[in-house]
């Protein structure tokens, strides 16, 4: 969702502001292709450097643990036990479940327990990339279609409506996802849409040369 917003979001506020100039339609497409692989690419690279590093500090937690493990096991049993009383075990049981567990795979136990990483909510960069630019490049397509489809006379208008009701729907759609009222994730991301496109369109006929 978060992708999709931005990508609507940033190509429908590039295309309202170069519209404004009044400039012909092979520039508005080149201006949205532009728009769409530029930001595509930029997110998948923001999200491949933020989610490396995720990684990174998570392999060097996995070694540090892996070290203590070898080290000093019976104080690493007791930390695994002192989670599961915090949780609600009793301390017997807690510290079965922990020498179980630490019999099965010490690591894995106190990765997920104690460290809170395990294989579903390991970071993977490259997955998390290619699923950033997917859906800033979905996002972008919508106003860029737009702008195609509609005359000139309707363009800047119509991309800016057309991208307000695709943030609106993605808003609704997310709300009831997370299970929240619709109306102020609704309002809030057509708000700040609106704000964004407005002030292009602002920028773009203060600067527009075309009749």
């Amino acid at each position: 969702m978060l992708g999709a917003n931005d990508g609507i979001i940033s190509t429908a506020s590039l295309l309202v502001g170069v519209a404004a100039t009044g400039t012909d339609a092979s520039t508005l497409l080149i201006t949205g292709v532009a728009s769409l692989v530029a930001g595509s690419m930029s997110m998948a690279a923001g999200e491949y450097v933020s989610v490396s590093s995720q990684a990174d500090t998570e392999s060097a937690d996995l070694a540090r643990e892996r070290s203590e493990l070898s080290e000093n096991p019976m104080h690493e049993h007791a930390e695994l036990t002192a989670i599961y009383v915090k949780r609600g075990l009793d301390t017997g049981l807690a510290s079965s479940v922990a020498t179980q567990l630490m019999a099965h795979d010490a690591l894995a136990a106190h990765a997920r327990d104690e460290l809170g990483i395990s294989d579903t909510l390991a970071a993977k960069p490259v997955q998390a990339a290619l699923a950033s630019a997917a859906t800033f490049a979905v996002g972008s397509a919508l106003p860029l279609m737009v702008a195609l489809l509609l005359p000139a006379s309707a363009r800047l208008w119509g991309i800016a409506g057309g991208s307000l009701l695709a943030l609106a729907i993605l808003g609704l759609v997310a709300a009831r996802l997370g299970g929240s009222p619709a109306l102020v994730p609704v309002a809030r991301v057509t708000f700040w849409g609106a704000l964004a496109m407005a002030t292009t369109a602002v920028v773009g006929s203060l600067f527009g040369v075309a009749a």
